[in-house]
């Protein structure tokens, strides 16, 4: 095995599991913690001792996981993807391949979310972690800000995740192509709706004694 294969088979396996560790706290942050902290079983004291202390660690994980999957997603790029012929559609002298669409795709998204972890949502979450442990107060415009960026997060990741992984299967043209690309991106962001709609309905009473 080559060197530039090994190097590519280690950071695409470095690349999955910091997108499951990325992705995996995106998806707790919005459809599990998000209704805890608006669950009015919640008491306000214990948010107190338990947010600084479970969000820290978090949040840790969960911009380094955006970083190591960006860094990773470049270097497969540059290795995988770094030819214009991968790019170019097999039959015709100009165009993209439907390889090319969907990493395209996965890519801008991707890249669009890295920066909401980095430069939105983790300098704003310190801030109000930060308050939470004591200091300075902060604008209540912050924590809506986070969440939006969140939020945006959340809806571009089910389509960024088709990007990754469609174009493995679809290295020519095929017809409805595009079609199929538009309604893959439409059922993602359905898909994220129906969590938004579902995870606050989650019974979480165990015993019913």
């Amino acid at each position: 095995m080559q060197t530039t294969q090994i190097l590519m088979l280690f950071a695409r396996w470095l690349h999955y599991v910091a997108g499951v560790l990325w992705i995996g706290h995106l998806y707790f942050f919005n459809f599990v913690n998000l209704n805890l902290q608006g669950d009015a079983k919640y008491p306000a004291d214990m948010k107190k001792v338990v947010n600084p202390l479970l969000m820290t660690r978090a949040l840790f994980m969960f911009r380094w996981g955006a970083m190591v999957t960006f860094i990773t997603g470049i270097i497969l790029l540059g290795i995988l993807y770094g030819t214009a012929a991968v790019w170019a559609l097999p039959n015709e002298e100009n165009g993209f391949s439907m390889k090319a669409l969907y990493m395209g795709m996965g890519s801008l998204f991707g890249t669009i979310m890295w920066i909401n972890v980095w430069f939105v949502i983790w300098p704003r979450q310190k801030k109000i972690i930060g308050a939470a442990q004591g200091g300075p107060s902060v604008d209540p415009e912050l924590p809506k800000q986070a969440a939006k960026a969140s939020r945006i997060n959340t809806y571009l990741s089910v389509p960024m995740l088709l990007g990754m992984m469609g174009g493995a299967h679809f290295e020519y043209q095929l017809p409805g192509q595009y079609l199929g690309l538009i309604g893959g991106i439409a059922i993602g962001l359905g898909l994220v709706w129906l969590g938004y709609k579902y995870a606050p309905k989650v019974d979480t009473q165990i015993f019913k004694g």
